[in-house]
């Protein structure tokens, strides 16, 4: 193992208006009790990888006209659709009962769905040492699998929290299955810290992770 065998906790975009409330409830096509649970669980993993000593990461969504490109606007006009996630808005925050704590980065999208195109963030991996990335956020396939894949592609190791995510308009098991199948992601509820936590070439024996992340 190289210099890189830490592991990061990343939490995206579970910020109140993709979350909580009416906006988040319309948008979202199954129970909105799972969006709860997805934040009550993730509030669960940061609680376990700061008593591991696992340095969590944050990302948040703005998306304000004035950060959106041409297209992404046009595209929300031939749909309606609101602008979600204004700067300086109840929309944007983190969703209760998630707070950064002073000392962990914090990272804004504006307007993009890849956290690796936050200035800054892949430095920040790099400089914990970390090249395995855990997952937790939304949505599962739009920005946890666009962050993902570009992780994967520069080499970090990866692991899904199945219960802390959600996906948007795919099935979650299939996305779950297509990460694992592409990004040889592991994919694990949160109560499994003791395996997330570590980084896969550190735990001995063969990794048969769980697609459904059930087990």
């Amino acid at each position: 193992m190289s210099g890189q065998d830490g592991t990061a906790l990343v939490v995206v975009d579970l910020q109140n208006d993709f979350c909580e409330g009416p906006l988040a409830a319309s948008r979202y096509p199954g129970e909105p009790a799972v969006l709860t649970a997805v934040v009550h669980n993730t509030a669960r993993a940061v609680t376990a990888a700061r008593d591991a000593g696992v340095p969590v990461v944050w990302v948040r969504f703005l998306g304000d006209p004035a950060h959106q490109g041409p297209a992404w606007r046009s595209r929300d006009r031939a749909r309606g659709r609101p602008p979600k996630c204004l700067e300086g808005s109840w929309g944007a925050e983190l969703a209760a009962p998630l707070e950064a704590a002073p000392h962990e980065a914090d990272f804004t999208k504006r307007a993009c769905f890849d956290a690796f195109l936050c200035e800054g963030f892949e430095d920040h991996l790099r400089r914990l040492g970390a090249g395995h990335l855990v997952f937790a956020g939304v949505f599962t396939d739009i920005c946890v699998d666009s962050s993902a894949r570009t992780a994967f592609q520069k080499g970090f190791h990866l692991t899904l929290l199945a219960d802390c995510t959600t996906a948007l308009h795919t099935p979650d098991t299939q996305i779950r299955t297509f990460m694992h199948r592409l990004y040889g992601a592991r994919v694990v509820p949160h109560a499994r810290a003791e395996t997330w936590s570590r980084h896969p070439e550190a735990i001995p024996g063969p990794q048969v992770p769980v697609p459904g992340g059930s087990s």
